[in-house]
């Protein structure tokens, strides 16, 4: 079985020579062929420094140095449209995706499936975070058609055919799991197990929200089925009101003042910007696409 391990890296000149060090004791045990391309994803860190010395040292071993910050799935895209063999592994750099359990998926993938995931046997951030992140996988699987695969991770094996599903793909956005789904629905996930990194994690709160919205307004209409679920419940509840109106009117003779009528403005009002605001995000997204801004640029290469 012939591998190419993609690993995308930023701020990592502390990290991935271990990292390369384990893979290199690793792969030659189940693998004829293999190599690692380590992707450099506009570090400000020496990390390519690193990745020159790594390439000159293992002739296994390829960098890929972009010409600034695209993110992980875009490196990660980089990296998966330069393997050279049938089996592509992705990992982080930061350890916590042991290179010597790669075996555990290489074998699940022989049992006829086409991605397999490494599921932590537990999760290795804190409560609030793995909620956000768990949260996160639930939506991504339902937008990729296979809603029993909650264990999406970045420690994946797949088989490199899936490429030709996205070949012409084109955008500064995208969820690369959701692009592997174009090719196929024979997804499956394995425990394995997970360190907990010594480095804080890239990902920050703020970003892991902003992937949220990411997912959900670029690969999903649901948001704008639950904005008309609104306006339909809204209009509901208007005619509601309209009625409440009409019969107190007619009973009572007098009806609430300026609170009364002050409350159905800023409930309507707020329905409406909320939806406003999904439809934005939208426009966002097909503003971005429309401009056809690259995925990544490569800046140059090191190694074979």
């Amino acid at each position: 079985m012939n591998i190419s391990v993609v690993i995308p890296v930023y701020r990592g000149e502390t990290l991935i020579e271990p990292l390369v060090e384990r893979l290199a004791k690793v792969l030659p045990k189940f693998s004829k062929k293999y190599e690692v391309l380590l992707v450099n994803d506009g570090s400000p860190d020496a990390s390519w420094e690193v990745i020159q010395k790594l390439a000159r040292q293992y002739k296994w071993v390829r960098g890929i140095r972009l010409m600034r910050n695209y993110g992980q799935h875009n490196a990660t895209l980089c990296g998966v449209r330069n393997a050279q063999y049938g089996i592509i592994v992705t990992m982080d750099q930061d350890l916590q995706h042991p290179p010597e359990e790669i075996p555990v998926l290489l074998a699940e993938l022989k049992n006829g499936y086409d991605v397999v995931y490494g599921a932590p046997k537990k999760l290795p951030q804190g409560f609030f975070r793995n909620l956000m992140t768990a949260n996160i996988k639930r939506i991504l699987a339902n937008i990729m058609g296979v809603p029993s695969i909650k264990n999406i991770s970045a420690f994946r094996a797949f088989r490199a055919e899936l490429r030709n599903a996205f070949t012409n793909f084109q955008s500064p956005t995208l969820i690369i799991d959701v692009l592997l789904s174009w090719g196929t629905t024979r997804f499956t996930s394995v425990q394995v197990g997970i360190e907990r990194p010594e480095e804080r994690s890239n990902y920050k709160f703020s970003a892991l929200v902003g992937l949220a919205m990411s997912i959900l307004t670029g690969y999903s209409t649901t948001p704008l089925r639950f904005a008309s679920w609104i306006g339909f419940v809204m209009t509901l509840f208007g005619l509601g009101v309209f009625i409440y109106v009409f019969v107190v009117y007619f009973t009572a003779g007098s009806l609430p003042g300026f609170p009364f009528l002050a409350s159905i403005i800023a409930l309507f009002s707020g329905a409406q910007l909320f939806a406003l605001g999904i439809f934005g995000e939208y426009l966002a997204r097909m503003f971005d696409r429309s401009m056809d801004r690259p995925t990544y640029i490569v800046h140059e290469t090191e190694g074979k």
